[in-house]
């Protein structure tokens, strides 16, 4: 598939050139533009199933993990046709190839675009990350197939090539994808609730093992607490 990241802008968008009929799978709201007879259809963000039961899966997956109930798929129609569609905060966007010995998890808000035969799911964490997971929540997002996944990102990116590492240590909000490949733990920083209250840190990732992790240099949840001062409050009236 013919993709294009614009990276001459402060925020950039990427642009499909579409063959025709070619459909590629992409976040509910990310399209910026498309041309010709290329038609959008939201689908139910749940694998198997059918009717009312899919609807509900759906729904659970995304009150437990914040992603949404929809995907949207495109296809082109029989002329082709180009899109252009862009995350839906100010960052960074990436490439990253998926294929039968390669996969990788997300953290929330990370997909962007899907092709070929690349899909994801998500996988049940246990009780502890659950329960800690700021980013995550009950779930991760897990890639299977093969083809390009991209990935957005707040801020920007950096990878992290990790060898035989031994507890290597990530703020959970700046994580935003990692190999399969690599073993991980979400807990709290410092040992527990007191210590993590007085790092500042909260939930960090733990990684061991060999494999890529992207780390992005924006933590959205700090960015909405510095303007929360700033924004309306409700009336007590």
């Amino acid at each position: 598939m013919d993709y294009k990241i614009e990276s001459n802008m402060q925020f950039p968008l990427v642009s499909y050139d579409l063959l025709p009929n070619e459909t590629v799978r992409i976040q509910s709201g990310a399209m910026v533009y498309h041309t010709g007879d290329t038609e959008l259809k939201g689908r139910l963000n749940a694998n198997g199933g059918s009717g009312i039961g899919k609807l509900i899966r759906a729904a659970g997956r995304s009150m437990v993990s914040g992603e949404s109930v929809f995907i949207t798929e495109v296809t082109a129609g029989s002329q082709g046709g180009e899109l252009a569609l862009a995350p839906n905060v100010p960052g960074t966007i990436q490439a990253l190839e998926v294929t039968a010995d390669k996969n990788y998890y997300l953290n929330d808000s990370a997909f962007l675009a899907m092709d070929g035969t690349v899909q994801y799911s998500m996988e049940r964490q246990s009780l502890g990350r659950a329960f800690f997971g700021g980013q995550g929540g009950l779930f991760v997002m897990k890639t299977s197939g093969e083809g390009t996944l991209l990935v957005a990102a707040f801020g920007s990116i950096k990878e992290i090539d990790l060898q035989d590492a031994h507890d290597f240590t990530i703020d959970n909000a700046h994580v935003v994808a990692w190999e399969t490949s690599l073993n991980y733990d979400i807990h709290l920083e410092g040992g527990g609730v007191i210590g993590s209250i007085g790092t500042g840190e909260g939930v960090v990732n733990t990684f061991n093992g060999t494999g890529k992790i992207l780390i992005q240099s924006l933590n959205i949840e700090n960015f909405a607490n510095v303007l929360k001062p700033f924004m309306p409050q409700p009336s007590s009236n």
